[in-house]
């Protein structure tokens, strides 16, 4: 009895024994294979805070010149495009009835003059009242200032560059009859810019004037120019909670032009070193950013090394170019996947590739290919 009693338990055991291994074989058979992926090594990189906006260029000086008066178009003494100093003579206006009527003027002063200085000897000898000395004397301011009323027409009639610059497109020709503040040309003054931005009201505590700044513009590609802060507006706007910023650039030669958009950087703070990775290695969710790092998970049957990966939450903080800085997470030195998230979970196998790898450039340079 109690060997059959024996029997039994052996043979319920073995079978059990024997369906546990055949599962664990059809386990085994079932794994999914190795995901190949790219991967990179987390290091720490200097890190220079920037803030970024697009600003918009404008002349430090730039006006269209135009006429106070009206008139005819006599000559003109430029040409478009031209370089011109300040004062240089632009366009003259027909004056010939402004001059016919200050050369009376002029006579008409000399005149007073004249009745004023014999009625001051008149006066001395008691030959005519005060009061007549009085009316030669107002007479003779008056017509002074006729005179000089008319040089200022006859002047208006000769109108010149306000400052050295650059004049744009002529948009008057000879013959032609202007009417006050009728556009003439533009004259833009280029030798320095300035460009306009905007900054939320949270980074006030991080710019200053003669803060410095760098400028690149899509016009020129792989050029800079720098500049400074010079001017931080006292009010932020009530709508957008944003303040505006004015920097000047130095523009030397001439390379940059008003009315153009630029992306500008500012740098805000010291240096600092940040763990930093390529920004396509970082995996977004409404749950927490997340990167899968790779480790060594014993060996194969060959010694080959089994790599499998884990899944981290990560804290990232600023971004620049191509990168993101990582604050909490991985330490230096972590294997951390690049491309191929997509098809990983939590311990699968991988072989890494990086025969292709994410950009991981700090400030990339777009290129036409």
């Amino acid at each position: 009895m109690l060997a059959a009693v024996g029997l039994l338990f052996g043979a319920v055991f073995g079978y059990k024994a024997f369906q546990a291994q055949m599962s664990k074989k059809f386990m085994s058979s079932q794994q999914m294979p190795p995901v190949t992926v790219s991967a990179i090594k987390a290091e720490v990189h200097p890190w220079q805070p920037q803030l970024k906006a697009v600003g918009s260029l404008r002349a430090v000086r730039g006006v269209d010149v135009t006429s106070e008066i009206s008139g005819l178009v006599r000559t003109l003494h430029f040409k478009p495009g031209d370089e011109v100093r300040e004062g240089r003579l632009l366009v003259q206006l027909n004056a010939d009835a402004d001059l016919a009527q200050l050369r009376s003027l002029e006579a008409a002063a000399e005149l007073a003059s004249t009745v004023y200085e014999r009625d001051k000897k008149q006066f001395a000898v008691q030959a005519i009242s005060q009061a007549t000395l009085d009316a030669d004397a107002a007479d003779l301011k008056s017509k002074r200032a006729q005179v000089v009323q008319q040089k200022a027409l006859v002047d208006k009639k000769t109108i010149r560059a306000p400052f050295a610059g650059r004049l744009g497109i002529c948009t008057v020709n000879p013959g032609q009859y202007m009417n006050p503040g009728d556009k003439i040309v533009t004259l833009q003054s280029l030798s320095s810019i300035y460009t306009d931005f905007y900054l939320p009201q949270q980074e006030l505590s991080r710019v200053s004037l003669g803060q410095n700044i760098i400028v690149t513009s899509d016009a020129h590609p792989g050029s800079t120019f720098t500049g400074k802060i010079t001017t931080i507006n006292p009010k932020v706007e009530p709508d957008s909670r944003n303040v505006q910023v004015e920097a000047t650039i130095s523009n030397p030669r001439h390379e940059l032009f008003p009315g153009m958009y630029v992306s500008v950087e500012v740098k805000a703070g010291k240096e600092e070193r940040y763990l930093t990775l390529p920004q396509a290695a970082v995996t977004y969710n409404p749950y927490g950013e997340t990167v899968y790092v790779v480790e060594e998970s014993g060996k194969a049957p060959d010694g080959s090394p089994i790599m499998k990966v884990k899944q981290i939450f990560i804290t990232p903080g600023p971004t620049r170019g191509d990168q993101v800085a990582v604050l909490k997470g991985i330490k230096e030195g972590d294997t951390v996947v690049t491309s191929g998230q997509l098809k990983l979970r939590p311990g699968s196998t991988v072989i890494i590739s990086n025969k292709v790898q994410p950009s991981n450039d700090a400030a990339p340079k777009p290129m036409d290919e």
